[in-house]
């Protein structure tokens, strides 16, 4: 069965391993991508599978071009059966977007958000739908700032990534409420992957991760080989929350419903204020 599969962060590590993968598979690929020449390698790794490839370029840390993005699939699709959310990228100091958001929380966290329910109708048509969040889950470390998302006070890279990481574990509950299992819902954590781009990163910082990932790290295609089954085999509940190889129990404290549905109403007064 071909599918049609949307992949943001497609032009980069996991995401661009994955989408190739899916091509070869027979799958249609949508990669959403912030950099043109990162779009024009990847079709041009895809051969001959090319004619199944777009690439969609955007900038996913800005709300509206994120909107932009969704349009634009809507016009020229039908059904999406996959929505897989790879996109993210460390500051390792506070950037602000235009929008007023914390860079972080608006890549990593927002646009998985506005992506997820903003393809909930295509997603929604397909015979097997299902959204994969590649995030952390599992993690216990990290909370979101209630009173100030932005990181207004206090910021550092990993309070940023924990938290937008946070996030998303609570996007998946309250996604997964409100569809009721019409769509499925995966959080996977892959674990440290030699994956990623690490240029935002001082040079010692750079030789120091590369370091530890040629020592420790999982290879990509280990990391994404559990997501094809994810794709292809139809889940039987409405959220799945993996880390790593292991299946985890939906009552931990990161999965709390009554915290889930208190950041959707969060997120959807931040977009509000700014529409």
């Amino acid at each position: 069965m071909t599918r049609t599969v949307v992949i943001s962060g497609g032009t980069d590590g996991m995401g661009r391993a994955f989408a190739l993968d899916r091509l070869a598979r027979g799958d249609r690929v949508v990669a959403i991508g912030s950099n043109p020449a990162k779009g024009d390698a990847l079709i041009a790794a895809a051969g001959s599978d090319a004619d199944r490839v777009r690439f969609l370029r955007a900038d996913l840390s800005s709300v509206a071009e994120t909107r932009r993005i969704v349009t634009e699939i809507e016009s020229a699709y039908e059904v999406v059966d996959a929505l897989l959310l790879f996109a993210n990228r460390t500051s390792p100091k506070r950037v602000q977007t235009a929008e007023g958001f914390e860079r972080t929380f608006a890549l990593y966290y927002l646009s998985r958000y506005l992506l997820s329910y903003g393809l909930a109708p295509l997603l929604e048509r397909s015979a097997q739908p299902v959204i994969v969040n590649i995030a952390g889950v599992g993690t216990r470390k990290g909370a979101v700032n209630w009173d100030d998302p932005h990181l207004t006070r206090g910021y550092s890279v990993v309070r940023a990534q924990l938290q937008a990481g946070r996030a998303n574990d609570l996007l998946g509950v309250s996604f997964a409420a409100r569809f009721g299992g019409k769509i499925g819902y995966v959080l996977y954590h892959p674990g440290f992957t030699r994956s990623g781009d690490l240029s935002p990163l001082n040079p010692v910082a750079r030789t120091v991760i590369r370091t530890l990932a040629a020592l420790a790290a999982r290879p990509v295609p280990s990391a994404i080989h559990p997501i094809h089954a994810f794709v292809d085999i139809p889940s039987t509940v409405p959220l799945r929350a993996i880390d790593r190889d292991r299946t985890l129990d939906l009552s931990l404290s990161t999965l709390d419903p009554v915290a889930a549905d208190r950041l959707a109403r969060l997120t959807e007064d931040l977009l509000a204020a700014r529409a």
